[in-house]
């Protein structure tokens, strides 16, 4: 039998032409995105002074199994699509596990991680919209990142509020920005209301993801020709993702395997509703039945230990109301190193699909567990991934043990969506021993609890 390559690739002629819309096939859709006001189901009308207006159709589409992707989108793709699945033979052999391990590299372009992909999809539709630019908000910078290289690349100007404490701990990613023509400023800052607000509130706060939505909506409303895009949580982000899962998926006919555990980082979803969605297809129809687990930091438990409720998605509470497992908008997360999943809430996409019991488990995992995996990771497989990625990596790496345990050969798949290169300083601590494990405390979630709108739809 001829052994599997370290690497399988697409051509580039095999990129996905669509990317998949799961709503179309959802036994129960996600409950509808809410006027805070009416708190009846929000129109097209009503999000057109945020988002532009082709993003708006994409966000209420429930009926399209597939969207096609853009000429001028997939031209951009080509730079660095397809992305390869990776066999990771030396973890295996590290572990001694008769488990096949599998990871999606969604790590080789510049911004290092898989927002690209959403970024130049929604840059392209701002700019056929005639618009002079840009917000938005970023944690650990990764999205910030791609983001300013999508607008680069079209032209428009970018103004990102990225989380204080992301910035403090990757100064570099801010650089990276500027470079590509991006403005950053500080959240919470006192730019904004909100932001200002929240620093006479909590002046020693190192800010959020969701106070830095509520500043870059604030941002793109107030300024004519902006207007605000987000690189999480939304149906429209996770649809433009889905080409992670669809490659991959592609990548598995051409060696003849499929994966029997799907695992993904989870902080707003992106990540893991691009991976997993397209084998969630085979799912719903009944025809497969892969395992999926989400693994989210415990310092930030939306899903393990938060509540399926409506919700504001930011922390000024300007937003619509989305049903998500949530920890309450007013909370404010430990000042981890994954800043990429410091997030109150999860996509009310993938909330439905695990309120319902498809997507089948998710585990919270320490800091210094996650930082462990990374390390053994990158020693055996030659690349530093992210702290984000590093939650998949030590799922993977416990699915792959239990399987050395029972003799099982399961084949498990993974995301590695993104490098580490900027979270030096973070695997620095960890090896001196100095990196702390924060975690709260049941009284801090009540607090973010209290602040959930009693709405009973």
């Amino acid at each position: 039998m001829q052994k599997i390559p370290y690497k399988i690739y697409l051509t580039e002629e095999e990129i996905p032409k669509s990317w998949y819309n799961v709503r179309a096939d959802m036994k129960t859709d996600h409950r509808p995105i809410l006027n805070p006001k009416t708190l009846e189901p929000v129109t097209v009308e009503e999000l057109s002074p945020v988002f532009c207006d082709e993003l708006i159709k994409q966000e209420l589409n429930d009926t399209d199994r597939y969207i096609a992707i853009p000429e001028g989108i997939r031209d951009f793709y080509k730079m660095y699509r397809p992305s390869p699945l990776v066999r990771a033979y030396c973890l295996e052999e590290a572990l001694g596990t008769p488990a096949k391990i599998y990871y999606k590299y969604e790590g080789g372009n510049t911004s290092g991680s898989h927002k690209l992909n959403s970024a130049i999809a929604q840059a392209y539709y701002a700019k056929q919209q005639g618009l002079k630019g840009v917000t938005t908000e970023t944690g650990a910078g990764q999205w910030g990142t791609a983001l300013s290289m999508a607008c680069g690349y079209f032209g428009l100007d970018l103004k990102v509020f990225m989380v204080k404490v992301s910035a403090e701990q990757k100064p570099y990613r801010k650089g990276v920005m500027e470079t590509f023509g991006a403005s950053v400023t500080l959240s919470p800052s006192d730019t904004t209301d909100i932001g200002r607000l929240m620093l006479k509130n909590h002046p020693e706060s190192g800010g959020s993801l969701g106070n830095a939505i509520s500043e870059a909506v604030e941002t793109a409303v107030l300024n004519d020709g902006y207007k605000y895009v987000l690189g999480s949580v939304l149906n429209q982000v996770i649809l433009h993702q889905t080409i992670i899962g669809q490659e991959a998926r592609l990548a598995f006919e051409k060696i003849g395997d499929y994966p029997d555990v799907i695992i993904g980082c989870a902080g707003g979803g992106s990540n893991l509703g691009g991976l997993m969605l397209p084998f969630m297809a085979d799912k719903l129809a009944g025809e497969k039945s892969p395992y999926f687990i989400a693994v989210e930091p415990a310092s930030c438990p939306s899903l393990t230990r938060g509540k399926f409720a409506y919700d504001y998605c930011d922390t000024g509470m300007v937003t619509p109301l989305a049903k998500m497992y949530t920890l309450g908008a007013t909370f404010i997360p430990p000042t981890n190193h994954a800043g990429g999943l410091r997030y109150h809430g999860m996509s009310p996409i993938l909330s439905q699909l695990y309120h319902d019991g498809y997507i089948d488990e998710a585990r919270a995992i320490s800091q210094s567990e996650i930082f462990e995996a990374a390390v053994q990771f990158a020693r055996h497989e030659g690349t530093l991934p992210a702290p984000e990625s590093a939650h998949a990596i030590k799922a993977a790496i416990d699915e792959a043990i239990k399987c050395k345990e029972t003799g099982e050969e399961k084949t498990i798949l993974f995301c590695l969506s993104g490098t580490g290169y900027f979270d030096i300083g973070a695997y620095m601590k960890y090896n001196e021993g100095t990196l702390a494990d924060l975690v709260p405390t049941d009284e801090d979630l009540e607090r973010g609890f209290s602040a959930i709108p009693n709405i009973n739809l």
